[in-house]
Formats: structure tokens, sequence, C-alpha cells
């Protein structure tokens, strides 16, 4: 049996990841903004699931509720940090305060409660975090410039994190949904004033987005089911692709990297002093 913390258990990924969770035997302390959007889960699950209330974006409440987790099950063995939300718009439509406001639930938050968590897993060598990524971390497309940068952000950031990580024996997972049937396109989903110069490019993702709110075809139990068995393998991944959409789509958009990278590589190499002083080693990795 571990000890869960989930943040935006309230409903979506979250709440199938946590019903997964207490359904396998562990214990869940699931977290929301709002308290009362936990009520069917812990009516669901009485003696596994608590509801705590938590805003990832408050400074002050995320040590306090590490801390009290840890005072009362002694441990937290697995953080997910899944709280989000959706945001569509040009870069231009963006504001200033939308974007750190989305910041600040997908980077500053995760980071946050990683920071709080870290000294109870050292002390352990033990735990997993999962950072609840997305499709969009590792392909951008238009529309989504605040959110695909803030899940790049978090892209980044984690990987770091699992090479300072595992030799203390903490594993870091990456999950990288594609379109699931949650509420991440309906009313969670922050809409920017248009400008109408983007029609034909963030026009096109806004009607995407709109006809296909209630009939993606991701099973958020499935994906749930696919965390809990990557986290229980012998050799986990660092990042884990969730729906058919999100692995053709990754598999594409690397493969397109590479072949720009090949086709500028002339270039790109002769940058270097001509007389070959200076060291070309790269960073270390684990």
């Amino acid at each position: 049996m571990n000890v869960w913390l989930i943040t935006g258990a309230g409903s979506g990924l979250g709440h199938a990841l946590a019903t997964a969770a207490a359904d396998a035997g562990h214990v869940v302390v699931a977290t929301s903004r709002r308290v009362d959007a936990l009520a069917p889960l812990v009516a669901a699950h009485p003696d596994r699931v608590e509801a705590v209330a938590l805003d990832v974006t408050d400074p002050a409440a995320v040590p306090a509720v590490v801390a009290d987790v840890e005072a009362r099950y002694g441990r937290i063995d697995v953080l997910v940090n899944n709280a989000g939300r959706g945001q569509v718009g040009a870069a231009e439509e963006t504001t200033d305060a939308a974007l750190r406001s989305l910041f600040e639930v997908h980077v500053f938050g995760p980071a946050a409660l990683v920071r709080a968590v870290l000294p109870g897993m050292r002390a352990r060598r033990s735990g997993a975090i999962v950072q609840m990524s997305s499709y969009g971390g590792v392909v951008g497309n238009a529309g989504f410039s605040a959110y695909c940068g803030t899940k790049f952000a978090l892209e980044g950031y984690s990987e770091a994190l699992a090479a300072e990580v595992a030799p203390l024996g903490i594993r870091v997972l990456i999950v990288e949904p594609g379109n699931f049937r949650t509420g991440l396109l309906g009313s969670r989903m922050v809409d920017s004033e248009q400008i109408p110069a983007y029609a034909s490019t963030v026009g096109a993702t806004r009607a995407f987005l709109a006809a296909s709110h209630g009939t993606q075809e991701g099973d958020p139990a499935l994906a749930a089911a696919a965390i809990l068995e990557a986290l229980a393998a012998s050799k986990p991944p660092l990042r884990l692709p969730l729906g058919p959409d999100a692995v053709d789509g990754i598999r594409a958009h690397l493969a397109s990297v590479i072949d720009e990278v090949d086709a500028w590589s002339g270039v790109s190499r002769a940058t270097s002093y001509a007389d070959g002083s200076g060291s070309s080693r790269p960073l270390p990795r684990p």
C-alpha cells in the first residue's frame, strides 16, 4: 500500500487516477481547489480516499498540505501533479496576466509540490513523482502557444529533475496524454479575445476543439491503468504518451526534428573556433 497525493482530482484524469489507485488498495489524498468536487470520489472509496482543499498556486498552502499529510500518514510515496486547465489563443491574443496565471498552475505549482515532497522521499530513498504533461508538451500547435509553453517548461524541468533524483531512489514519470474525454475542452478551457488576422490558424484550432468536446477517443480510466502499469514496471519509462494520437503525433514530430537537424547540421557544426580550441564534450548524463 502506498500513500498518493493527487492534485486536481475532482475531475478528468485526476479523478480517474485517484479511482484506480484506490481500487488498487492504495491510500489517496485527493486535492482540489473546491473540496466539494471530491465528494463523489470519497463516497465511492470512503476507506481509501481523503479529500483536501488545495490551490496549487498558493505558495503557503502547498508545504502546509504536504506537511500535514506526512504527519498523519507518515509519508507520501507518489505525488501526482495533475491540476491544470486549458488555454486557447494566439500568442498576440494572450495577455501577460493569462500567461503568468497558466505558468503558476502548470509550472510553479508543481515545482512547489516537488520541493515539498522531496525531503521525505530522499530520507526514505524511495518515491515517485508523476508529472501530467501533454501531447502539447512535445508538439506545439497554433492556438496553444501559452498552453504548450507551460507544458514544454514542465517537460524540461521534469527531465532534469529525473536525472537529479534517480540516484536517490526516486522516479519521475512524465505523462503525455492526447485527446481524452475530460472537461478540459469545456468549462475549464480559457479562450483569449480573438484577433481576426488569426482566423485561418488559431480559428481552425478553435473549431477542432469545439467539435471534439465530448467525443474524444481517449478513455480516462484506461489512461489511469496505463499510468499504474508504468509505475509498477521494473524499468519504468521517463515519458509515457497516452492515446494513438499522442503516440503517432509525437513520433512524426520527432522525426521531423531529426530531419531538420540533419538538413542544417553543416551550418550548425561550422560554428566552432577554426583552430579547434575549446572543449566539445557534452554535459554528463546518468
